[in-house]
């Protein structure tokens, strides 16, 4: 029983492998300018594709001297081994280098535009703001001038306002004086008149007790 079962396990385990698709290493071509990749394990074999150093290709039979490896246009062919590495070469390095370079300096180009735009923007800026303290230098200017002006305003208001009440006040008591001034002079002219009647009220007496006094002393 035990053979059995160990017999099925072994069997499975070989159906296992063989039906599993065999799984290819990725390896890059080395530092030569160009591989030639033939139908068989030899310099005699034909030719059917040549790659470039720094090219993938998938490796399905690795061997000492030739591997076979598939192409990425889905051909298979077999190369020197010793031209496979599983580092990236120099050559792809160089590639992506020049590639990041590249990127780089379109960076830096784009970053020099971009500093000499907000130079300019901060130079316009600049301008913009010395023209804004100018301008609060000239209303604070104007704001002092005109409190100076408003205090001056005030304190000529304040003595308009008190010579206008000395005025009205000097108005009421000029018409109280007029009216006392009249008052007196209306109490002179009776005075005058009536000390003027009395002289000619005692001239008149006294005419009269003389022409009297002349008649008696004619009678006798």
């Amino acid at each position: 029983m035990k053979h059995i079962i160990k017999s099925f396990v072994f069997t499975g385990i070989l159906l296992v492998l063989f039906s599993a698709p065999i799984l290819a290493e990725t390896m890059y071509v080395s530092d030569v300018l160009k591989l030639t990749v033939r139908t068989g394990k030899g310099q005699d074999y034909k030719i059917i594709s040549v790659i470039q150093s720094g090219q993938t290709v998938d490796v399905l039979q690795p061997e000492d001297k030739w591997a076979l490896v598939r192409l990425d246009d889905g051909k298979e062919g077999w190369v020197l081994t010793r031209y496979l590495t599983s580092k990236i070469t120099n050559n792809v390095k160089l590639q992506w280098l020049q590639k990041k370079h590249k990127t780089l300096t379109v960076q830096a180009t784009t970053l020099l535009e971009e500093n000499t735009k907000l130079k300019k923007e901060n130079k316009e800026i600049d301008s913009l703001l010395r023209k804004a303290d100018k301008s609060v230098e000239e209303i604070n200017k104007s704001y002092d001038t005109l409190k100076t002006e408003s205090a001056d305003y005030i304190k000529l208001k304040s003595k308009y306002t008190k010579a206008a009440s000395q005025l009205a006040e000097y108005a009421v008591k000029s018409e109280l004086l007029e009216k006392e001034l009249t008052k007196l002079e209306f109490k002179r002219t009776i005075r005058w008149f009536l000390a003027g009647a009395g002289v000619l009220l005692l001239g008149f007496l006294i005419g009269f007790t003389a022409k009297r006094q002349r008649r008696r002393t004619t009678l006798r």
